[in-house]
Protein backbone atom coordinates (compact mmCIF):
# COMPACT_ATOMS: atom_id res chain seq x y z
CA UNK A 1 0.00 0.00 0.00
CA UNK A 2 1.48 3.39 -0.76
CA UNK A 3 1.43 6.37 1.23
CA UNK A 4 0.87 9.23 -1.59
CA UNK A 5 2.72 11.36 1.90
CA UNK A 6 6.07 10.34 0.23
CA UNK A 7 7.80 10.29 -2.75
CA UNK A 8 8.46 6.99 -2.99
CA UNK A 9 12.02 5.15 -4.71
CA UNK A 10 12.40 1.65 -5.22
CA UNK A 11 15.37 0.18 -6.12
CA UNK A 12 17.17 2.62 -7.95
CA UNK A 13 20.77 1.69 -9.87
CA UNK A 14 21.17 5.35 -11.74
CA UNK A 15 25.06 5.64 -12.08
CA UNK A 16 26.61 4.40 -8.82
CA UNK A 17 23.70 3.88 -6.53
CA UNK A 18 23.84 0.42 -4.85
CA UNK A 19 20.23 -0.31 -5.73
CA UNK A 20 18.66 1.90 -3.52
CA UNK A 21 15.03 2.47 -2.13
CA UNK A 22 14.08 5.92 -0.30
CA UNK A 23 10.96 7.73 0.85
CA UNK A 24 11.20 11.32 1.05
CA UNK A 25 8.41 13.36 2.43
CA UNK A 26 6.39 15.42 0.32
CA UNK A 27 5.57 19.40 0.95
CA UNK A 28 8.68 19.10 3.50
CA UNK A 29 12.48 20.82 2.90
CA UNK A 30 14.32 18.00 2.45
CA UNK A 31 18.22 18.40 2.04
CA UNK A 32 20.64 15.61 0.68
CA UNK A 33 24.02 15.67 2.12
CA UNK A 34 27.25 13.89 1.52
CA UNK A 35 30.77 14.57 -0.35
CA UNK A 36 30.62 15.20 -3.90
CA UNK A 37 30.12 11.91 -6.24
CA UNK A 38 28.57 10.20 -3.29
CA UNK A 39 25.53 10.11 -5.55
CA UNK A 40 23.19 12.96 -4.64
CA UNK A 41 22.43 14.24 -8.04
CA UNK A 42 21.66 10.70 -9.31
CA UNK A 43 18.77 10.69 -6.91
CA UNK A 44 17.81 14.04 -7.22
CA UNK A 45 18.28 15.13 -11.06
CA UNK A 46 19.37 11.71 -12.55
CA UNK A 47 15.99 9.99 -10.90
CA UNK A 48 13.57 12.19 -9.59
CA UNK A 49 13.88 15.24 -12.27
CA UNK A 50 14.53 12.81 -15.32
CA UNK A 51 11.30 10.46 -14.38
CA UNK A 52 9.03 13.29 -13.66
CA UNK A 53 10.13 15.27 -16.97
CA UNK A 54 9.69 11.99 -18.96
CA UNK A 55 6.15 11.05 -17.47
CA UNK A 56 5.19 15.31 -17.98
CA UNK A 57 6.26 14.92 -21.74
CA UNK A 58 4.32 11.26 -21.94
CA UNK A 59 0.71 13.25 -21.84
CA UNK A 60 1.82 15.24 -25.05
CA UNK A 61 1.34 14.07 -28.48
CA UNK A 62 4.31 12.51 -30.55
CA UNK A 63 4.19 15.57 -32.57
CA UNK A 64 4.37 17.92 -29.63
CA UNK A 65 7.06 15.92 -28.23
CA UNK A 66 9.20 16.54 -30.75
CA UNK A 67 9.73 19.88 -29.98
CA UNK A 68 10.18 19.22 -26.18
CA UNK A 69 13.13 18.62 -23.98
CA UNK A 70 14.66 14.86 -24.03
CA UNK A 71 14.28 13.16 -20.85
CA UNK A 72 15.68 8.99 -20.59
CA UNK A 73 14.45 6.60 -18.18
CA UNK A 74 16.58 6.38 -15.09
CA UNK A 75 17.45 2.82 -14.23
CA UNK A 76 15.09 2.02 -11.55
CA UNK A 77 12.79 -0.42 -10.91
CA UNK A 78 9.98 2.29 -9.45
CA UNK A 79 9.06 5.58 -8.45
CA UNK A 80 5.53 6.61 -7.16
CA UNK A 81 3.45 9.89 -5.94
CA UNK A 82 6.04 12.11 -8.34
CA UNK A 83 4.87 15.64 -9.02
CA UNK A 84 5.70 17.95 -11.51
CA UNK A 85 9.59 19.25 -11.14
CA UNK A 86 10.75 22.00 -11.48
CA UNK A 87 14.87 22.07 -11.69
CA UNK A 88 16.33 25.71 -10.32
CA UNK A 89 20.07 25.33 -10.87
CA UNK A 90 23.22 27.79 -10.82
CA UNK A 91 23.83 27.61 -14.68
CA UNK A 92 24.13 31.16 -16.05
CA UNK A 93 20.93 32.90 -17.02
CA UNK A 94 22.65 33.58 -19.95
CA UNK A 95 20.67 35.27 -23.06
CA UNK A 96 22.08 38.46 -25.17
CA UNK A 97 22.82 42.27 -24.43
CA UNK A 98 19.12 42.75 -24.68
CA UNK A 99 18.36 40.27 -21.91
CA UNK A 100 18.90 42.77 -18.51
CA UNK A 101 17.65 41.53 -14.79
CA UNK A 102 14.60 43.39 -15.41
CA UNK A 103 13.38 41.51 -18.56
CA UNK A 104 14.07 38.69 -16.90
CA UNK A 105 12.55 39.21 -13.39
CA UNK A 106 8.94 40.94 -15.62
CA UNK A 107 9.57 44.04 -13.68
CA UNK A 108 10.52 46.13 -16.68
CA UNK A 109 7.19 45.31 -18.39
CA UNK A 110 5.49 46.73 -15.03
CA UNK A 111 7.74 50.12 -15.31
CA UNK A 112 6.34 50.31 -19.35
CA UNK A 113 2.88 49.88 -18.36
CA UNK A 114 3.10 52.30 -15.27
CA UNK A 115 4.87 55.10 -17.97
CA UNK A 116 2.31 54.28 -20.88
CA UNK A 117 -0.52 55.37 -18.81
CA UNK A 118 1.22 58.30 -16.26
CA UNK A 119 4.09 59.21 -17.64
CA UNK A 120 4.39 63.24 -18.73
CA UNK A 121 4.42 64.33 -21.51
CA UNK A 122 2.60 61.47 -22.85
CA UNK A 123 3.54 59.19 -24.97
CA UNK A 124 0.92 57.91 -27.06
CA UNK A 125 3.07 54.69 -28.40
CA UNK A 126 1.77 52.51 -25.89
CA UNK A 127 3.61 50.13 -24.06
CA UNK A 128 5.98 49.36 -26.27
CA UNK A 129 7.36 53.01 -26.49
CA UNK A 130 8.90 51.95 -23.52
CA UNK A 131 10.45 49.32 -24.27
CA UNK A 132 14.40 49.64 -25.49
CA UNK A 133 13.97 46.06 -27.47
CA UNK A 134 10.54 47.53 -29.57
CA UNK A 135 11.92 49.62 -32.27
CA UNK A 136 8.98 52.33 -30.62
CA UNK A 137 11.02 52.81 -27.82
CA UNK A 138 14.66 51.51 -28.47
CA UNK A 139 17.82 54.37 -29.64
CA UNK A 140 17.49 54.49 -33.11
CA UNK A 141 21.58 54.36 -33.59
CA UNK A 142 22.16 51.49 -30.56
CA UNK A 143 19.07 49.62 -31.49
CA UNK A 144 18.25 49.63 -27.69
CA UNK A 145 21.56 47.70 -26.70
CA UNK A 146 23.50 50.87 -25.21
CA UNK A 147 26.88 50.38 -26.89
CA UNK A 148 28.00 50.90 -30.58
CA UNK A 149 30.61 49.09 -32.10
CA UNK A 150 33.16 51.58 -32.91
CA UNK A 151 36.52 52.17 -34.92
CA UNK A 152 40.08 51.35 -33.18
CA UNK A 153 41.59 54.46 -34.22
CA UNK A 154 44.82 53.86 -33.37
CA UNK A 155 44.89 50.54 -35.41
CA UNK A 156 42.70 52.05 -38.11
CA UNK A 157 44.74 55.15 -38.52
CA UNK A 158 48.85 55.53 -38.61
CA UNK A 159 48.66 59.49 -37.08
CA UNK A 160 52.24 60.11 -37.77
CA UNK A 161 51.94 59.29 -41.40
CA UNK A 162 50.02 61.15 -44.49
CA UNK A 163 47.31 59.48 -46.78
CA UNK A 164 49.85 59.70 -49.17
CA UNK A 165 52.51 57.53 -47.11
CA UNK A 166 49.96 54.58 -45.97
CA UNK A 167 48.04 55.94 -42.52
CA UNK A 168 44.91 54.21 -43.35
CA UNK A 169 45.58 50.68 -42.02
CA UNK A 170 42.23 49.16 -42.62
CA UNK A 171 41.52 46.53 -45.22
CA UNK A 172 41.32 47.91 -48.97
CA UNK A 173 43.24 50.81 -48.58
CA UNK A 174 46.71 49.00 -49.54
CA UNK A 175 49.19 51.01 -52.40
CA UNK A 176 47.58 51.19 -55.74
CA UNK A 177 44.00 49.77 -54.56
CA UNK A 178 40.97 51.82 -55.47
CA UNK A 179 40.08 52.48 -52.48
CA UNK A 180 42.81 54.47 -51.88
CA UNK A 181 42.94 56.29 -55.29
CA UNK A 182 39.32 57.71 -54.19
CA UNK A 183 40.91 59.18 -51.30
CA UNK A 184 44.07 60.50 -52.80
CA UNK A 185 42.47 62.33 -56.22
CA UNK A 186 38.78 63.36 -54.09
CA UNK A 187 40.62 66.72 -53.86
CA UNK A 188 39.38 66.83 -50.17
CA UNK A 189 42.43 65.99 -48.04
CA UNK A 190 45.64 67.59 -48.37
CA UNK A 191 47.37 63.86 -48.86
CA UNK A 192 51.47 65.10 -47.64
CA UNK A 193 49.98 65.97 -44.41
CA UNK A 194 50.18 63.74 -41.06
CA UNK A 195 46.87 62.72 -39.93
CA UNK A 196 47.89 64.19 -36.62
CA UNK A 197 47.69 67.25 -37.60
CA UNK A 198 44.06 67.07 -39.09
CA UNK A 199 41.40 69.21 -37.73
CA UNK A 200 38.12 67.62 -36.70
CA UNK A 201 36.76 68.68 -39.25
CA UNK A 202 38.98 66.60 -42.21
CA UNK A 203 39.14 63.62 -38.91
CA UNK A 204 35.19 63.71 -39.14
CA UNK A 205 35.33 63.67 -43.03
CA UNK A 206 37.77 61.22 -43.29
CA UNK A 207 35.73 59.08 -40.98
CA UNK A 208 32.73 59.23 -41.37
CA UNK A 209 31.62 61.62 -44.58
CA UNK A 210 29.36 61.17 -47.66
CA UNK A 211 29.76 62.90 -50.41
CA UNK A 212 29.48 63.16 -54.02
CA UNK A 213 32.30 64.08 -55.56
CA UNK A 214 34.37 64.28 -59.00
CA UNK A 215 38.08 62.07 -59.11
CA UNK A 216 40.40 62.49 -61.85
CA UNK A 217 41.84 59.08 -62.59
CA UNK A 218 44.79 59.03 -65.07
CA UNK A 219 42.97 62.12 -66.46
CA UNK A 220 39.75 61.04 -66.82
CA UNK A 221 37.24 62.46 -64.63
CA UNK A 222 34.33 60.51 -63.09
CA UNK A 223 31.68 61.14 -60.67
CA UNK A 224 31.92 58.99 -57.75
CA UNK A 225 30.40 58.96 -54.30
CA UNK A 226 32.87 59.47 -51.58
CA UNK A 227 32.55 57.58 -48.20
CA UNK A 228 34.41 57.62 -45.18
CA UNK A 229 36.61 54.82 -43.91
CA UNK A 230 34.62 53.84 -40.68
CA UNK A 231 31.31 54.30 -42.85
CA UNK A 232 32.53 52.30 -45.24
CA UNK A 233 34.30 49.43 -43.20
CA UNK A 234 31.10 49.14 -41.34
CA UNK A 235 28.85 48.85 -44.22
CA UNK A 236 31.09 46.11 -45.47
CA UNK A 237 31.86 44.01 -42.91
CA UNK A 238 28.93 44.59 -40.54
CA UNK A 239 25.41 45.64 -42.53
CA UNK A 240 26.50 43.31 -45.34
CA UNK A 241 27.32 40.38 -43.17
CA UNK A 242 24.27 38.83 -41.12
CA UNK A 243 26.38 35.56 -40.85
CA UNK A 244 29.90 36.71 -39.56
CA UNK A 245 32.30 34.31 -41.09
CA UNK A 246 35.66 33.45 -39.17
CA UNK A 247 38.06 35.88 -40.86
CA UNK A 248 35.43 38.37 -40.81
CA UNK A 249 35.01 38.20 -36.91
CA UNK A 250 38.85 38.29 -36.63
CA UNK A 251 38.89 41.61 -38.85
CA UNK A 252 36.24 43.07 -36.30
CA UNK A 253 38.06 41.67 -33.57
CA UNK A 254 41.66 44.11 -34.43
CA UNK A 255 39.43 46.82 -35.97
CA UNK A 256 36.69 47.62 -33.80
CA UNK A 257 35.96 47.54 -29.73
CA UNK A 258 32.33 47.88 -28.06
CA UNK A 259 31.78 51.92 -26.66
CA UNK A 260 28.50 53.43 -24.91
CA UNK A 261 26.30 55.06 -27.77
CA UNK A 262 27.27 58.35 -28.12
CA UNK A 263 23.68 59.29 -28.72
CA UNK A 264 21.54 57.39 -25.73
CA UNK A 265 24.79 57.51 -23.93
CA UNK A 266 24.45 53.68 -22.88
CA UNK A 267 20.93 54.45 -21.61
CA UNK A 268 19.54 52.30 -24.35
CA UNK A 269 15.85 54.39 -25.25
CA UNK A 270 15.29 57.07 -27.95
CA UNK A 271 14.49 60.42 -26.43
CA UNK A 272 11.26 60.65 -26.67
CA UNK A 273 11.09 57.56 -23.83
CA UNK A 274 13.41 59.53 -21.64
CA UNK A 275 11.34 62.56 -21.86
CA UNK A 276 8.64 60.95 -20.48
CA UNK A 277 8.72 61.38 -16.33
CA UNK A 278 7.25 60.33 -13.25
CA UNK A 279 8.04 62.38 -10.23
CA UNK A 280 11.03 63.67 -12.27
CA UNK A 281 12.29 60.61 -13.13
CA UNK A 282 12.29 58.63 -16.32
CA UNK A 283 12.18 54.99 -17.13
CA UNK A 284 15.58 54.51 -17.24
CA UNK A 285 16.51 56.54 -13.76
CA UNK A 286 14.73 54.17 -11.97
CA UNK A 287 15.59 51.22 -13.57
CA UNK A 288 18.99 51.38 -13.37
CA UNK A 289 19.34 52.69 -9.12
CA UNK A 290 20.09 50.05 -6.88
CA UNK A 291 17.47 48.02 -6.21
CA UNK A 292 17.83 48.92 -2.14
CA UNK A 293 17.57 52.68 -3.26
CA UNK A 294 14.88 52.46 -5.91
CA UNK A 295 12.65 50.50 -3.36
CA UNK A 296 12.88 53.92 -1.43
CA UNK A 297 12.52 55.79 -4.26
CA UNK A 298 9.22 54.45 -5.34
CA UNK A 299 7.37 54.92 -1.59
CA UNK A 300 7.39 58.51 -2.91
CA UNK A 301 4.51 57.15 -6.14
CA UNK A 302 1.69 57.94 -4.19
CA UNK A 303 -0.78 58.49 -6.70
CA UNK A 304 -4.06 56.13 -6.15
CA UNK A 305 -4.54 55.66 -9.54
CA UNK A 306 -0.74 53.83 -9.48
CA UNK A 307 -1.96 51.49 -6.61
CA UNK A 308 -2.12 48.10 -8.23
CA UNK A 309 0.94 48.63 -10.85
CA UNK A 310 2.68 49.61 -7.72
CA UNK A 311 2.48 46.76 -5.70
CA UNK A 312 3.04 44.33 -8.35
CA UNK A 313 6.68 46.26 -8.66
CA UNK A 314 7.39 46.51 -5.06
CA UNK A 315 6.44 43.34 -3.88
CA UNK A 316 9.48 41.92 -6.63
CA UNK A 317 11.71 44.04 -5.95
CA UNK A 318 11.25 43.40 -2.59
CA UNK A 319 11.31 39.91 -3.03
CA UNK A 320 14.99 40.42 -4.90
CA UNK A 321 16.48 42.32 -1.87
CA UNK A 322 14.90 39.70 0.39
CA UNK A 323 16.87 37.37 -1.08
CA UNK A 324 20.26 39.28 -1.11
CA UNK A 325 20.30 41.06 -4.01
CA UNK A 326 19.72 44.54 -3.04
CA UNK A 327 22.77 45.76 -4.68
CA UNK A 328 21.91 45.35 -8.22
CA UNK A 329 20.07 47.38 -10.71
CA UNK A 330 17.26 46.21 -13.30
CA UNK A 331 19.51 47.45 -15.93
CA UNK A 332 22.46 44.63 -15.44
CA UNK A 333 22.88 42.93 -17.85
CA UNK A 334 21.90 39.26 -17.34
CA UNK A 335 25.54 37.74 -19.26
CA UNK A 336 27.16 39.11 -16.30
CA UNK A 337 25.51 37.53 -13.55
CA UNK A 338 27.20 34.94 -11.55
CA UNK A 339 25.70 31.42 -11.24
CA UNK A 340 24.58 32.06 -7.74
CA UNK A 341 22.69 34.96 -8.77
CA UNK A 342 20.94 33.78 -11.24
CA UNK A 343 19.92 30.88 -9.20
CA UNK A 344 18.41 32.84 -6.77
CA UNK A 345 16.77 34.99 -9.46
CA UNK A 346 15.17 31.92 -10.59
CA UNK A 347 13.97 31.07 -7.48
CA UNK A 348 12.10 34.55 -6.67
CA UNK A 349 10.63 34.29 -9.66
CA UNK A 350 8.81 31.30 -8.77
CA UNK A 351 7.29 32.49 -5.91
CA UNK A 352 4.87 34.68 -7.51
CA UNK A 353 3.07 31.87 -9.29
CA UNK A 354 0.12 30.50 -7.38
CA UNK A 355 1.02 27.15 -8.89
CA UNK A 356 0.97 24.66 -5.35
CA UNK A 357 2.36 20.81 -5.26
CA UNK A 358 4.97 21.36 -7.21
CA UNK A 359 8.71 19.38 -6.31
CA UNK A 360 11.95 22.53 -6.39
CA UNK A 361 14.89 20.85 -6.67
CA UNK A 362 17.93 23.51 -5.95
CA UNK A 363 21.85 22.96 -7.04
CA UNK A 364 23.88 24.15 -4.06
CA UNK A 365 22.13 27.39 -3.92
CA UNK A 366 24.44 28.53 -1.04
CA UNK A 367 27.41 28.47 -3.33
CA UNK A 368 29.24 31.84 -3.63
CA UNK A 369 26.71 33.52 -0.71
CA UNK A 370 28.74 35.32 2.17
CA UNK A 371 27.86 33.78 5.52
CA UNK A 372 25.83 36.84 6.37
CA UNK A 373 23.42 36.16 3.44
CA UNK A 374 22.43 32.25 4.03
CA UNK A 375 19.43 33.20 6.15
CA UNK A 376 17.65 35.03 3.59
CA UNK A 377 18.09 32.07 1.43
CA UNK A 378 16.55 29.97 3.72
CA UNK A 379 13.91 32.16 4.64
CA UNK A 380 13.36 31.63 0.41
CA UNK A 381 13.57 27.91 0.81
CA UNK A 382 10.66 27.63 3.39
CA UNK A 383 8.70 29.99 1.76
CA UNK A 384 8.78 27.85 -1.13
CA UNK A 385 7.74 25.24 0.90
CA UNK A 386 5.36 26.68 3.10
CA UNK A 387 3.34 27.78 -0.34
CA UNK A 388 2.16 23.80 -0.38
CA UNK A 389 5.13 22.84 -2.48
CA UNK A 390 7.84 19.85 -1.72
CA UNK A 391 11.68 21.29 -1.95
CA UNK A 392 14.73 19.30 -2.45
CA UNK A 393 18.08 20.98 -2.02
CA UNK A 394 21.37 19.33 -2.58
CA UNK A 395 23.58 21.38 -0.13
CA UNK A 396 26.83 21.76 1.79
CA UNK A 397 26.52 24.26 3.65
CA UNK A 398 25.46 23.44 7.44
CA UNK A 399 23.78 26.76 7.67
CA UNK A 400 21.57 25.10 4.95
CA UNK A 401 21.32 21.73 6.08
CA UNK A 402 20.22 22.91 9.87
CA UNK A 403 16.78 24.47 8.60
CA UNK A 404 15.50 20.77 6.47
CA UNK A 405 12.86 19.18 7.69
CA UNK A 406 14.36 15.89 6.56
CA UNK A 407 17.82 15.10 6.13
CA UNK A 408 19.18 12.23 3.74
CA UNK A 409 23.39 11.91 3.71
CA UNK A 410 24.42 9.94 0.97
CA UNK A 411 27.66 7.93 0.76
CA UNK A 412 29.83 6.92 2.52
CA UNK A 413 32.39 8.32 -0.06
CA UNK A 414 32.52 9.14 -3.69
CA UNK A 415 32.17 6.69 -6.83
CA UNK A 416 32.28 3.40 -6.40
CA UNK A 417 32.90 3.53 -2.85
CA UNK A 418 29.06 5.45 -2.86
CA UNK A 419 25.90 5.16 -3.73
CA UNK A 420 24.44 3.92 -0.23
CA UNK A 421 21.49 5.87 2.08
CA UNK A 422 24.02 6.44 4.98
CA UNK A 423 21.06 8.41 7.18
CA UNK A 424 18.04 9.43 7.09
CA UNK A 425 16.58 11.80 9.81
CA UNK A 426 16.39 15.80 10.85
CA UNK A 427 19.44 17.89 11.09
CA UNK A 428 20.01 17.06 15.54
CA UNK A 429 20.22 13.37 15.06
CA UNK A 430 22.68 14.13 12.07
CA UNK A 431 24.99 15.59 14.54
CA UNK A 432 24.58 12.28 16.60
CA UNK A 433 25.20 9.81 13.81
CA UNK A 434 28.41 8.03 12.92
CA UNK A 435 28.46 9.65 9.30
CA UNK A 436 31.13 11.29 7.58
CA UNK A 437 28.68 13.82 6.98
CA UNK A 438 28.09 14.17 10.60
CA UNK A 439 32.03 13.92 11.97
CA UNK A 440 32.65 16.81 9.56
CA UNK A 441 30.05 19.49 10.35
CA UNK A 442 31.45 20.15 13.34
CA UNK A 443 34.72 19.76 12.51
CA UNK A 444 37.16 23.13 12.03
CA UNK A 445 39.98 23.54 9.82
CA UNK A 446 43.40 25.11 11.00
CA UNK A 447 44.07 28.22 9.79
CA UNK A 448 47.27 29.18 7.90
CA UNK A 449 49.69 30.36 10.76
CA UNK A 450 52.96 30.40 8.36
CA UNK A 451 52.11 32.01 5.31
CA UNK A 452 54.04 32.65 2.14
CA UNK A 453 55.62 35.78 1.54
CA UNK A 454 54.76 37.74 -1.33
CA UNK A 455 57.35 38.64 -3.53
CA UNK A 456 56.52 40.41 -6.69
CA UNK A 457 53.35 41.95 -7.75
CA UNK A 458 50.94 42.23 -10.90
CA UNK A 459 48.29 44.69 -10.91
CA UNK A 460 44.88 45.56 -13.25
CA UNK A 461 44.17 48.99 -14.18
CA UNK A 462 41.80 51.44 -12.41
CA UNK A 463 38.07 50.15 -13.27
CA UNK A 464 34.78 52.07 -12.55
CA UNK A 465 33.07 48.63 -13.99
CA UNK A 466 29.49 47.83 -12.37
CA UNK A 467 29.48 48.98 -8.65
CA UNK A 468 33.37 49.14 -8.61
CA UNK A 469 34.81 52.84 -7.66
CA UNK A 470 37.88 53.32 -9.54
CA UNK A 471 40.02 50.18 -7.79
CA UNK A 472 42.97 47.65 -8.74
CA UNK A 473 43.43 44.32 -8.20
CA UNK A 474 47.32 43.53 -7.04
CA UNK A 475 48.15 39.97 -6.17
CA UNK A 476 51.39 38.54 -5.49
CA UNK A 477 52.87 36.58 -8.26
CA UNK A 478 53.16 32.92 -6.85
CA UNK A 479 51.05 32.53 -4.06
CA UNK A 480 47.45 31.82 -3.38
CA UNK A 481 45.12 34.66 -3.16
CA UNK A 482 41.67 35.03 -2.00
CA UNK A 483 39.48 37.54 -2.54
CA UNK A 484 36.75 37.84 -0.11
CA UNK A 485 33.67 40.11 0.30
CA UNK A 486 29.63 39.89 0.63
CA UNK A 487 28.04 38.83 -2.29
CA UNK A 488 27.61 41.56 -4.67
CA UNK A 489 30.82 43.35 -3.16
CA UNK A 490 32.78 43.42 -6.64
CA UNK A 491 34.85 40.51 -6.41
CA UNK A 492 33.66 38.52 -9.29
CA UNK A 493 33.99 41.82 -11.59
CA UNK A 494 36.83 42.81 -10.52
CA UNK A 495 38.73 39.40 -10.80
CA UNK A 496 36.25 38.22 -13.41
CA UNK A 497 35.66 40.53 -15.95
CA UNK A 498 38.71 43.45 -15.41
CA UNK A 499 41.59 41.70 -13.84
CA UNK A 500 41.25 38.45 -16.10
CA UNK A 501 40.85 40.54 -18.95
CA UNK A 502 43.88 42.39 -18.48
CA UNK A 503 46.19 39.26 -18.07
CA UNK A 504 44.59 36.86 -20.75
CA UNK A 505 47.35 34.63 -20.14
CA UNK A 506 45.16 34.14 -17.39
CA UNK A 507 43.74 30.12 -16.85
CA UNK A 508 39.78 30.94 -15.85
CA UNK A 509 38.54 27.60 -13.83
CA UNK A 510 34.89 27.95 -13.78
Amino acid sequence: MTDHQFIEIIHDRENNLKNISLRIPKNKLTVFTGVSGSGKSSIVFDTIAQEAGRQLNSTFSSFARLFLPHYKRPDVDGIRNLSTVISIDQKPLGGNARSTLGTVSDINPLFRLLFSRFGQPHNGGGSNAFSFNDPAGMCPQCQGIGRSCVLKLDRAVDREKSIAQGAIQLPGYSVGSYYLQVILNSGLFDNDKPVKNFNQDEMDLLLNGEEKITADFNGVKRKINYEGIARQFFRLNVKANKDMTAANKKKMDRFTEMAVCDLCHGRRYNQHALNSKINGFNIFDLTDMQLDQLDRTLDSFDDERMVPIMADIKKRIGDLIEIGLDYLSLTRETTTLSGGESQRIKTVKYLSNSLTGLIYILDEPSTGLHPRDVHRLNDLLLKLRDKGNTVIVVEHDPDVIKIADHVVDVGPKAGIHGGQITFTGTFPQLLKSDTLTGRCITRRLPFNDAPRRPGQFISSRPSSLHNLKNVRLTVPVGLFTVITGIAGSGKSTLVGQVFAEQFPEAVRIT
